[in-house]
């Protein structure tokens, strides 16, 4: 009974319990999934800059046409020849090339600089600079051009000075010339005298060239803050182009009427010294507009979607309560609009333009 016990005792130390079991991912299976994700960035990568590679090539490629076609496509090819090499075995001969490629027009899109000084078309060929001197603001090339067409005009760049003292109000401006989504915006300063001074930010164009909001994305064109009188603005895009202007007063007391204008000069100062591209999507009329009224009245201007479709600025402002609410937004819209008033004032001096233009609109005294 002793021998069987011992024997027993014996046997179980020599045949520990077997581990617990545990995972191992099969390396097989692993390795697939690297190689997955490898080739899904690896297309990602190529197609990616194969349509943004071909785009800035075909709008900036310093080639006359047709050459920037051909070179367009002669881009297009090498990344479609990159992705069938690197799914037809030669994973590395592919991923070579293509990143060789790409690192050739990142270096070749580098070289690209804004410039202060080109050909440029007789309503942006200067840009507004302004010098403040107490309560003294004084800005020279300041617009006043009389517009009978787009092509028939009288230039004028005149140099003005305004009391910052009697600075009182801010208005919004919403141009419309495709559909209720886009929008132009241009912001006028009003003073106790009855004149007003509008700012616009635009796509400085070289004489001759066609706006394109695509090849925007591309450094096609700088920028250009214009100061001018408003009967030039107004006359421009109603009687010569006849499209269709809103105009909003905003709520703004004079000290951040002044902050705002004061803020717009320094930036166009600043852009007189310092070229800057033009960007259809981060740097156009409108989020330059956002940008500086986030640095005079920081928290007013949160994200939203409606900055980038710039039709629907005022709905934002309404919303966040910059703007008369005495009235629902689809009825103040609609009071807002004045470019038929503008056509009627066609023949009037600067300060009776301005003021007929605002005949009814809620929120402005009349």
């Amino acid at each position: 009974m002793i021998f069987i016990e011992v024997k027993a005792a014996t046997a179980f130390r020599r045949s520990p319990p077997p581990p617990p079991p545990s995972f191992h991912p099969e390396p097989a299976a692993a390795l697939r999934f690297l190689r997955f994700l490898s080739a899904a960035a690896f297309v990602l990568i190529a197609l990616g800059f194969g349509l943004w590679g071909a785009l800035a090539l075909f709008y900036r490629a310093p080639f006359p046409s047709p050459y920037p076609v051909v070179i367009a496509a002669l881009w297009t090819a090498l990344t479609l020849g990159a992705l069938v090499g690197f799914f037809g075995g030669r994973r590395r001969q592919a991923a070579a090339v293509l990143f060789l490629a790409i690192a050739l027009i990142l270096g070749w899109w580098s070289t690209l600089r804004p410039l202060a000084e080109r050909d440029w078309a007789p309503d942006v060929a200067r840009t507004v600079r302004g010098e403040v001197v107490g309560d003294r603001l004084t800005l020279t090339d300041v617009r006043n051009f009389d517009w009978r067409t787009e092509e028939d005009f009288t230039p004028r760049w005149e140099t003005r000075a305004y009391d910052l003292s009697k600075l009182v109000s801010i208005d919004l401006i919403a141009n419309y010339w495709a559909g209720e989504a886009i929008a132009h915006t241009i912001v006028s300063f009003g003073f106790a005298d009855g004149r007003y001074l509008a700012w616009s930010i635009e796509l400085r164009r070289q004489r001759g060239q066609e706006f394109s909001a695509i090849a925007g994305f591309f450094r096609e064109s700088e920028l250009v803050i214009i100061a001018g009188d408003e009967r030039d603005f107004f006359l421009l895009r109603t009687v010569a182009r006849d499209e269709d202007l809103r105009l909003f007063r905003l709520n703004a007391d004079p000290e951040l009427a002044r902050r705002a204008l004061l803020a717009y000069v320094k930036e166009a100062n600043k852009l007189a010294d310092n070229p800057r591209w033009y960007n259809t999507l981060t740097t156009n009329c409108t989020t330059v507009v956002v940008n500086i009224g986030r640095i005079v009245a920081p928290g007013a201007f949160p994200l939203d979607w409606r900055v980038l479709l710039s039709g629907y600025l005022p709905d934002f402002a309404y919303d966040h309560g910059a703007l008369d609410r005495s009235l629902p937004f689809p009825e103040l819209r609609e009071r807002a609009k004045f470019s038929g008033r503008a056509k009627a004032a066609e023949a009037l001096p600067s300060e009776e333009f301005s003021k007929a233009i605002r005949a009814g609109i809620p929120g402005i005294p009349q």
